[in-house]
């Protein structure tokens, strides 16, 4: 499993969701995002920079909510929770590409390639749970 455990007051292993590799990227995901939103036409501000920008930030929300959760079942149900949003992430940065928001090529396969990554680790999270 890709999440670190450290010592509790208890002595109890417990989880670290700032440790994850998950939670990381992901992080790293929504400071992607908010870069890349920054430059949308001003009337989007409550449309869909508002929406990529909140989905974007569901997948680490979840990741540490579900870990909080401290059983496997409702872990898994997060991880599956933060996916949704990290394939929100995927189609909202498409229609924004598709409107012209992201204006340059290399800045749309870099947000594509981070979501990728997102996904790649998240689906092998889920399945280690």
């Amino acid at each position: 499993m890709v999440v670190a455990s450290e010592k509790s007051r208890s002595g109890k292993e417990s989880l670290n969701y700032r440790d994850s590799i998950a939670w990381q990227r992901a992080m790293d995901l929504v400071e992607d995002v908010y870069r890349a939103t920054a430059s949308f036409p001003r009337e989007e501000v409550y449309g869909l920079t508002s929406q990529v920008r909140r989905a974007a930030v569901s997948v680490p929300s979840n990741i540490a909510e579900g870990q909080g959760r401290k059983l496997p079942a409702d872990f898994k149900l997060f991880l599956r929770y933060a996916r949704g949003s990290l394939l929100e992430v995927d189609t909202q940065l498409q229609i924004a590409r598709r409107l012209g928001y992201l204006k340059k090529q290399e800045d749309v396969d870099a947000l594509i390639s981070r979501v990728s990554e997102v996904g790649r680790i998240l689906n092998g999270l889920i399945a280690s749970v």
